[in-house]
């Protein structure tokens, strides 16, 4: 027999410990080298971790739902075992609850995607219910949403025997509580990532002096600009034109113009970057993350709006990299996605100032005497007030402003 160890990534400096999701294969079962064994949710990203060997898991050391640390020893495979032998020295793993119906897919090979996994627990559908078209029969939204609910009389939730079990944190959502009556309730752990955004939000309102400025904008001139150019754009890169690469394009010009509004507060020394590393406020399946666009200022059009579409999807699929999500200077959030009229966006810590971007719609607004219609979109920044004093945050609003109704500002880098 021998035997070869399996253990956790190593994780970053900024990350302690994370949390087993759910074994995708059981003590017995035949691996394959680099196959994903199981994936450790941190308050970052979710890392998962391939088999070192091929061979047949020995023994699982930690269950669903279990804290490990960097690079502990988590399970064990037998290069020379063979599937269905029962393991000879496998350490029992510690009891556990029933595994979710995603860890059963999971089992199985068939894997939803976590925005898929939420619909077909809508539908009533298990993964292994529906053909999947993603990489390696993953189970994508699309599959999700054409699959046809199943009408089947739901399964008992399960309980936990004793207190003392571990209750597995669910992969992607909860499943369906059970019928309590009229006034049901039903109590889900935190995700890792949804309690350090909890932290960092009131780490956020407790350490700094917030303050929020507004402003209008008329989006006319970057939507005829956007119409003019979109298809010879998208013909010419590979992606479309959207409202982003503005929007960064038009913070970057503010924040050169009062390099106060890309500084941050360490102790008692304010610490003025000379770089612009915008982040982009992007909302996913396990909660809101913020990757990181590198060097905005000396990126095109192109290459922001690659960019952020390639940080949609990693954020989609749970496969943004904890370096991708460290640092920043400044930060954008667009709740216009959504429908947001108005809002008061809080600072990122370290970060000194974070832009709001909303709805655009047309409203009625006077102009030389006349009242015309305009798309207008009200912009909110929110800024630190111990380093940044109100006329710095008004008037980089205002060249925000001033770059958005004139985006040739922009190109001409006035």
């Amino acid at each position: 027999m021998a035997i070869v160890e399996v253990k956790t990534p190593q994780f970053s400096e900024s990350v302690t410990e994370g949390t087993l999701l759910t074994w995708k294969k059981k003590p017995g079962e035949a691996v394959a080298v680099d196959e994903i064994l199981v994936e450790i949710e941190t308050d970052k990203v979710v890392l998962e971790v391939p088999a070192p060997s091929a061979g047949v898991l020995a023994a699982v050391l930690k269950a669903d739902g279990s804290t490990v640390a960097s690079q502990e020893p988590i399970a064990s495979i037998d290069t020379e075992g063979k599937a269905g032998a029962a393991p000879a020295a496998a350490a029992p793993a510690p009891a556990a609850a029933a595994p979710a119906p995603a860890a059963a897919a999971a089992n199985k090979g068939d894997v939803a995607m976590p925005a898929a996994a939420k619909i077909l627990a809508e539908k009533g559908l298990a993964a292994t219910d529906v053909a999947g078209s993603g990489k390696d029969g993953r189970v994508t939204k699309g599959d999700a949403l054409a699959a046809s609910p199943k009408a089947a009389v739901a399964a008992p939730v399960a309980v936990p025997a004793s207190p003392a079990v571990a209750k597995p944190l669910p992969a992607v959502a909860a499943p369906v509580a059970p019928n309590l009556g009229e006034r049901p309730e039903q109590r889900v752990p935190m995700t890792r990532l949804r309690a350090r955004v909890a932290e960092r939000l009131l780490q956020s309102q407790s350490t700094n002096a917030i303050l929020t400025t507004f402003n209008e904008v008329n989006m006319a001139p970057v939507m005829e600009m956007r119409k003019k150019f979109q298809e010879k754009f998208e013909k010419e890169h590979g992606v479309k034109l959207g409202f982003m690469s503005f929007f960064v394009k038009a913070a970057v010009a503010a924040l050169k113009k009062y390099p106060v509004l890309n500084a941050s507060v360490d102790g008692n020394d304010i610490v003025y970057h000379g770089y612009f590393d915008i982040g982009i406020a992007v909302g996913s399946p396990r909660g809101l993350v913020v990757p990181i666009i590198r060097n905005a200022d000396q990126l095109s059009f192109a290459d922001i709006e690659k960019t952020i579409a390639a940080f949609g999807q990693k954020a989609k699929d749970g496969k943004l990299s904890i370096d991708e999500l460290t640092g920043g200077t400044f930060s954008i959030s667009n709740g216009g996605t959504f429908g947001s009229m108005l809002s008061t966006p809080i600072i990122n810590p370290p970060q000194s100032a974070i832009l709001g971007v909303h709805a655009t719609k047309d409203r009625a607004v006077v102009e030389n005497g006349q009242v015309v219609v305009r798309p207008i979109n009200y912009l909110a920044m929110s800024y630190d007030h111990r380093i940044i004093d109100g006329r710095e945050a008004v008037l980089g609003l205002v060249t925000m402003k001033e770059a958005l109704e004139d985006p040739a500002r922009l190109l001409f880098d006035i």
